[in-house]
């Protein structure tokens, strides 16, 4: 078991979406509900302020993200902070909104939405590719560990409030083959599958919401290494640092109760641990 220690202590309310910029060697992530975007340029805490709910990006070019927004993605200019909707996104359900997200081989993202309120079945899963956008997975409650194999061959994603993990074998065109299979079944042991990353071996990250942890499982679904975290609601990891071996993790503070908050005075915070294993580089969005 590994200890992360303090990367940022900006106290989210519900932090997501980590994303180290391969380019700027930079970390990004999001506070979902106050609608931030957040990172840090060495020891300076940087933060963008946007209209709407947002929570999962992926890279363009050097100073150019893609920003997933509730009814939108967007695409964002660090240098002016001036963003734009590319794609409309289930603008039509005001009741949703974004949730996770990534970038997979051939440059497409997917991302995820849900209700607001985490209304049952009421998230879809898509993917933008060259300037489609199509939906791959209906009737999701969490949409949540969207992440891809090293070699493109499968894509993992979850549903956090059935607990499963599912498996979908992708084509040569990074399209879903078939029907996804279960990966992870995390009901007996109660544990509930968010924000997930694949590192350079194929080994699935999950972050356990309410677990105060990251869970590595090897490609057989085998439980082989554990990441904890002082704050409960451990959220969503992301390889990075210079070789990619720093597993960053955000956290929430979303409905802790007063007393949980007095014993967790990090959560919401960013944290991160030195594993010695190798992640994958965050792809380019192909736009």
């Amino acid at each position: 078991m590994i200890q992360a220690e303090l990367y940022d202590d900006r106290a989210c309310l519900l932090g997501e979406g980590p994303l180290w910029h391969p380019e700027r060697k930079q970390l990004f992530w999001f506070d979902i509900l106050n609608h931030k975007l957040l990172s840090r340029d060495g020891d300076e805490p940087l933060e963008w302020q946007f209209d709407r709910t947002v929570s999962a990006a992926g890279w363009i070019d050097r100073d150019t993200l893609l920003v997933a927004a509730a009814d939108a993605l967007l695409r964002f200019d660090l240098v002016s902070g001036h963003y734009e909707p590319i794609v409309e996104l289930e603008n039509d359900q005001p009741d949703n909104r974004s949730n996770d997200g990534g970038t997979d081989p051939w440059g497409g993202f997917w991302i995820g939405t849900m209700g607001r309120k985490g209304q049952h079945k009421r998230g879809s899963i898509y993917r933008y590719y060259r300037g489609q956008l199509r939906r791959l997975v209906p009737d999701v409650t969490i949409t949540n560990a969207i992440s891809f194999a090293p070699d493109g061959s499968y894509a993992f994603f979850a549903d956090t409030r059935e607990q499963f993990v599912w498996k979908q074998v992708l084509d040569e065109h990074g399209w879903p083959k078939g029907e996804p299979s279960v990966f992870l079944d995390l009901r007996a042991e109660d544990l509930n599958p968010d924000g997930a990353a694949v590192d350079a071996e194929g080994r699935l990250w999950v972050a356990q919401w309410g677990a105060s942890r990251v869970a590595c499982y090897d490609q057989g679904g085998t439980l082989t290494e554990v990441v904890t975290a002082p704050a409960s609601q451990t959220s969503c990891p992301a390889f990075g640092g210079a070789d990619l071996s720093t597993l960053f993790m955000t956290t929430a503070r979303e409905n802790l109760a007063p007393e949980a908050l007095a014993n967790e005075g990090l959560a919401g915070s960013v944290f991160k641990a030195e594993l010695g294993i190798r992640g994958q580089a965050a792809h380019r969005v192909v736009v």
